[in-house]
């Protein structure tokens, strides 16, 4: 499913609202498609997006639907080489929309919409994924100055955060060169869950984080990315809750099962 993400809404309005799955975004031959998932009934206060009223319907666009071409930068920035810079793209090769949402994850600061992108293995057989560090505003000082210090390829620390009163799966990212120890960030939320099962699941190295890039003049969302390869058990099945899953009456809707 290297050509759909999954799209996230957290209800509540506030940084503790509960996220949940409630649409999926494909690439298809002739344009896009979208349609919502069961977590669209599930999720308690949400409602349809502008221009996809209809929860049961399946969309198709010649072009990326607004609602999600509005979450990428415009090409006609003056910024938008650098935008893919950060995010790890050849701005002489741009990338097609749906691979810089898996990315970005469509992130606004205000928002409760994110791009969720379901990872795949890879030809070994082995978890393999991108994410941006999420959470750096809220560390210290000195952990910025330490994520400037990082450089690709350094080996970053997972730890469960067990005491974590937001989300009982947070994971958090911690440098481990140096003689101290800092929080740099957390794994994203949508990530946390099946990231908090690999490192309890994988033998001791089996899952490796590293330094993919760092934005030393990116906003705080783009400033760290990461890489993370890891195990892939055999009872382990990404996005398979049934908020995943499209709405039954959605037909039409060729949906690809997870490995």
């Amino acid at each position: 499913m290297t050509n759909a993400v999954f799209v996230a809404w957290r209800s509540g309005g506030n940084a503790n609202g509960v996220w949940g799955p409630v649409g999926r975004l494909e690439r298809i031959d002739s344009g896009y498609r979208f349609v919502y998932t069961k977590g669209a009934r599930e999720l308690k206060g949400f409602q349809p997006f502008p221009g996809l009223s209809d929860l049961g319907a399946v969309y198709e666009s010649d072009e990326l639907f607004p609602l999600f071409a509005n979450r990428l930068l415009a090409r006609s920035r003056p910024e938008y080489q650098q935008y893919l810079e950060w995010n790890g793209f050849d701005p002489n090769n741009p990338p097609e929309p749906i691979a810089l949402l898996r990315v970005t994850e469509g992130q606004r600061a205000t928002d409760q919409l994110e791009i969720l992108p379901c990872p795949l293995p890879d030809e070994e057989r082995r978890y393999l994924t991108k994410f941006f560090v999420h959470g750096i505003r809220w560390t210290s000082p000195s952990a910025i100055e330490q994520i400037h210090k990082l450089k690709p390829g350094d080996h970053l620390g997972l730890l469960p955060d067990i005491n974590n009163e937001v989300d009982p799966n947070a994971v958090a990212v911690r440098n481990l060169g140096g003689t101290e120890k800092h929080l740099l960030g957390y794994v994203p939320r949508y990530l946390a869950y099946d990231v908090r099962k690999l490192c309890l699941s994988c033998t001791p190295g089996a899952a490796v984080l590293t330094v993919e890039r760092v934005n030393p003049d990116a906003p705080l969302q783009f400033r760290l990315l990461c890489r993370l390869r890891a195990c892939w058990p055999a009872d382990f099945t990404p996005c398979s809750d049934g908020l995943y899953q499209p709405i039954p009456d959605a037909v039409g809707c060729d949906w690809e099962q997870q490995p």
